[in-house]
């Protein structure tokens, strides 16, 4: 299990070879807060907290044995092959048709399944293009909450348009976002749907909920963002 958690969070080490580390570390007189984190080259980044947390107290349960002189297997014994993650693959173009709902889901899982480098790839082109478009949602007074529900939602509609209409997007200019100027092409029915039903599970929420105070100001301003990443579309 330690075998697998390492690698998921990125470490090169082996469980032997951190208990080798820990054993340098402990009859230096360091503790385990100033050991555990040079065993990985970055903050670890988990698909889920459980992850993180089994892999913390087998760390810590480690260092314990470690301190307690408990006899420790150091045999360096072959590590079986991590099975190689399969990509995930990218749904079709939707053409001039634009997304149906079938679109809509696997353009999700592939966006689920995405790897990191994909993710930031997809990040840095939104973060890169649609400059205005973040700083008209950053000056509309959300909460934290808020904003970074409206944030993440807007940026998954923008990935699905990119996804599916090869020549991208163009920047979306601040006169399409405001007032009467609000792009005059209403999005297509998917992601709308789509952006209603991200909606309504934000609001359910266990941990943070989307404020129902607040919910109606976070929609308006999701689906006027996708209305003007729409319409904002290059050409063919």
């Amino acid at each position: 299990m330690l075998a697998g958690l390492l690698d998921l969070a990125g470490s090169r080490y082996s469980p032997e070879q951190v208990v080798q580390r820990m054993r340098e570390g402990y009859l230096r007189g360091k503790a385990p807060s100033d050991v555990i984190p040079g065993l990985f080259p970055r903050e670890p980044q988990f698909p889920d907290p459980s992850f993180a947390k089994q892999l913390y107290q087998n760390l810590l349960g480690l260092w314990d044995l470690v301190e307690s002189g408990e006899p420790l297997s150091l045999e360096d014994k072959p590590r079986a092959p991590r099975a190689r993650k399969r990509k995930p693959n990218p749904p079709p173009a939707f053409g001039s048709a634009g997304p149906d709902p079938a679109f809509v889901e696997t353009a999700w899982r592939y966006l689920e399944d995405l790897d990191k480098r994909g993710t930031d790839r997809l990040q840095h082109s939104f973060e890169n293009r649609q400059d205005a478009l973040q700083g008209f949602l950053e000056e509309q007074g959300l909460s934290e909450n808020g904003f970074a529900c409206a944030r993440h939602l807007v940026f998954e509609l923008f990935a699905m348009i990119e996804l599916g209409w090869p020549p991208g997007t163009r920047p979306v200019l601040r006169s399409e976002l405001e007032g009467e100027q609000v792009a005059l092409q209403d999005a297509p029915p998917a992601l709308r749907d789509y952006a209603e039903e991200a909606l309504f599970e934000a609001a359910q929420d266990d941990e943070a909920p989307l404020g129902g105070e607040e919910l109606p100001s976070v929609r308006q301003l999701v689906l006027r963002s996708l209305r003007a990443l729409w319409a904002a579309r290059r050409k063919s």
